[in-house]
C-alpha cells in the first residue's frame, strides 16, 4: 500500500506540471504549504478535466463529478477511485481546518460548465458571469487566505476581485479555443451591442478594474505568499493587455505569456 507521502509527493506535481498561465506552489510558496496548496489545485484541476476532457457525454461528467463529491463529503479509501487526490486533501482538511463548501462550490461551478457546454447556453449580463465566478475562482482564493491564516473581511473581497479577474481574464484569453467547443462566456448583452473590436475592449476594461480593486491585497498577504500573489496580479494583467492588443483577433488567436515578458513582470511585481 502506498504511503501517505508518497501520494502527496505525486499529488504536489499535479497542478505544476498542468497547463497553466500563473504559478501553483511555486518556489516562493511556503514549504510548508506547498503541499496543502498542491492538494487543493490537484482536486480543482481533476475535477476540471472531468468536466472539459475526454469524450464522455454530459450525463457521465456529472456522474463523475458527483463521485468526486462523495469522495469529498465522506472521506476517501485506498480503494476509492482517487485514493491519489483525496487522500493527501482530506490529510489537508484536517491538519488546517479547511471550510469543505469551498471545495464544494468549485465542483458546483464544474457542473455548470458541464450543463452549459451541452445545452450552448451563455451568460445574459457580466453580472451573471460573476455568479458563476463565485463559484469556480473565488473559493480557491479563500482556501489559500484560510492557509496563510488571513481572515480579515475586506482582504476576503479582495481575493474574491483577484480571483474573478483571473477567471474573465482567462476567458477573454481562450475564446479561440472556448467558442469552437461550444463554451460561450461572453455576455449575450454586450455581444448584441458592439462589434468585435469593442467588444474585447469593454471586457478587457472590467476585468482589469476588478483585477486593480483587488490588487492592493498583495501589501496584506505576508513573506513569499505575497511575492507569489504579485506575480499572479502582474501575469494576469500582462495576458490581458495582450488580448487587448489583438482586438477582434482574439476570436482567432490566443496570447502567451512569453520569455521576454518575465522581465517586465518582475519589474512591474516588485513595484506594486
Amino acid at each position: 500500500m502506498p504511503s501517505h507521502q508518497a501520494n502527496s509527493k505525486e499529488v504536489q506535481a499535479l497542478p505544476v506540471t498542468h497547463p497553466e498561465n500563473f504559478p501553483v506552489a511555486s518556489i516562493l510558496c511556503p514549504p510548508h504549504l506547498r503541499p496543502a496548496i498542491a492538494a487543493i489545485y490537484a482536486f480543482a484541476r481533476a475535477a476540471d478535466d472531468i468536466a472539459d476532457e475526454g469524450q464522455e457525454n454530459a450525463a457521465q461528467r456529472l456522474e463523475a463529478l458527483q463521485s468526486f463529491r462523495h469522495e469529498l463529503l465522506h472521506g476517501p479509501t485506498q480503494q476509492g477511485p482517487h485514493p491519489e487526490i483525496f487522500l493527501p486533501l482530506h490529510q489537508v482538511i484536517q491538519d488546517f481546518k479547511l471550510p469543505i463548501q469551498h471545495l464544494n462550490d468549485l465542483l458546483k461551478a464544474f457542473e455548470q460548465d458541464v450543463l452549459a457546454t451541452a445545452q450552448s447556453s451563455q451568460a445574459k449580463t457580466i453580472d451573471e458571469l460573476l455568479q458563476y465566478c463565485e463559484l469556480s475562482a473565488n473559493p480557491v482564493g479563500r482556501l489559500l487566505l484560510h492557509l496563510y491564516g488571513v481572515k480579515d473581511e475586506t482582504a476576503l473581497r479582495q481575493s474574491d476581485a483577484i480571483c474573478s479577474a483571473l477567471q474573465l481574464i482567462n476567458f477573454w484569453q481562450d475564446l479561440s479555443e472556448d467558442i469552437p467547443r461550444g463554451r460561450f462566456y461572453v455576455p449575450q448583452n454586450l455581444q448584441a451591442s458592439m462589434d468585435r473590436g469593442q467588444l474585447v475592449q469593454e471586457l478587457c476594461q472590467h476585468a482589469r478594474a476588478l483585477m486593480m480593486s483587488g490588487a492592493p491585497l498583495v501589501h496584506e498577504v505576508p513573506g513569499r505568499a505575497g511575492l507569489e500573489l504579485r506575480g499572479v496580479v502582474q501575469g494576469g494583467l500582462r495576458i490581458l493587455e495582450k488580448v487587448e492588443k489583438l482586438g477582434p483577433l482574439a476570436f482567432q488567436h490566443r496570447p502567451t505569456l512569453k520569455a521576454w515578458d518575465l522581465p517586465v513582470l518582475f519589474w512591474r511585481a516588485t513595484w506594486m
